[in-house]
C-alpha cells in the first residue's frame, strides 16, 4: 500500500528547501563577488594599462594562452607579447619570461611565444621560456623559486590582471601589472573568459591561503640571473 505524506509536512518541506537553495546561492555569490572585489582593490595601484606607466623592473613575465595547431599565438597572446615587445624596447625590462602550457609534445605555448618576442627583436638570451606554467599560480611561483625573480612586471588581459598580481605578490615578486585591453574587440568571448574569471577568483583565494606547489618544481634555472642577481 503506498504510504502518502500529509499535505502540510510536503509543502513545509519544500519550503524549507527552498530556503535553504536561496541561502546557499546567495553565499556561494558573495564568496564570489567578494573574492573579485578583493583581488582587484588590493591590486588597483600596481596595475597599469600603458607602458609608459609602468615602473622598471627586471623581467617582464608574460603569462601564456592559446596557440593556433600552426603554432602561431592567439590574439589574445600575441597582445600580451607585443606589450613585452613594448616594455623590452623602451628598457623598463630588460628580459622576457615567456612562461606557459607544454603538458604534451602536441601543444607547447611557449616556443611559440619565444619564436613570437624573438622575430621581433628581443634577444634569445634575453627572451626565457617556463615550460612547466600550467596555470597563473605555477607561472609565479615558478618565476620566483626557479628563475629567482624577485621584482617584474605581470602582462596579460586586464579582466586577469587583478588575479594574477595577487599571486605574483602572494608568490613573493614585487609585481606590476599591465593589462591589454584587446578583449573589447572580442565581445563574445569577453563574456564567456570573463564568467570564468569570476570561479577562478575563488580558487585563487584558496591558492592565497595556502601557497601550493605547483604540479612540477624542479631545480634553479639560471638563465635569467644576469638580469635578477647584477646591480
Amino acid at each position: 500500500m503506498e504510504r502518502r505524506w500529509p499535505a502540510a509536512l510536503s509543502r513545509r518541506t519544500v519550503v524549507r528547501a527552498v530556503h535553504w537553495s536561496a541561502a546557499a546561492s546567495l553565499a556561494v555569490l558573495g564568496l564570489v563577488l567578494g573574492t573579485q572585489a578583493y583581488l582587484y582593490w588590493s591590486t588597483r595601484s600596481a596595475r597599469y594599462d600603458r607602458p609608459d606607466q609602468v615602473p622598471a623592473a627586471p623581467v617582464a613575465l608574460v603569462l601564456g594562452a592559446r596557440v593556433a595547431p600552426d603554432g602561431t599565438p592567439s590574439l589574445l597572446l600575441a597582445r600580451r607579447l607585443d606589450l613585452a615587445v613594448t616594455l623590452y624596447r623602451r628598457g623598463t625590462v630588460r628580459a622576457v619570461l615567456a612562461s606557459g602550457d607544454n603538458g604534451s609534445r602536441r601543444y607547447d605555448e611557449v616556443t611559440a611565444m619565444l619564436r613570437y618576442l624573438r622575430a621581433r627583436g628581443v634577444p634569445a638570451d634575453r627572451a626565457v621560456g617556463d615550460y612547466a606554467g600550467f596555470d597563473t599560480w605555477a607561472s609565479c611561483t615558478r618565476a620566483r623559486r626557479v628563475f629567482g625573480v624577485t621584482a617584474a612586471v605581470v602582462i596579460t588581459q586586464r579582466f586577469h590582471l587583478p588575479r594574477a598580481v595577487a599571486l605574483c605578490r602572494r608568490a613573493g615578486i614585487t609585481s606590476y601589472g599591465l593589462g591589454d585591453d584587446s578583449m573589447r574587440d572580442l565581445p563574445g568571448l569577453t563574456v564567456r573568459l570573463q564568467a570564468r574569471e569570476l570561479l577562478a577568483g575563488v580558487k585563487a583565494a584558496w591558492t592565497l591561503l595556502t601557497r601550493p606547489d605547483p604540479h612540477f618544481l624542479g631545480p634553479h634555472e639560471p638563465a635569467l640571473d644576469p638580469i635578477t642577481t647584477s646591480t
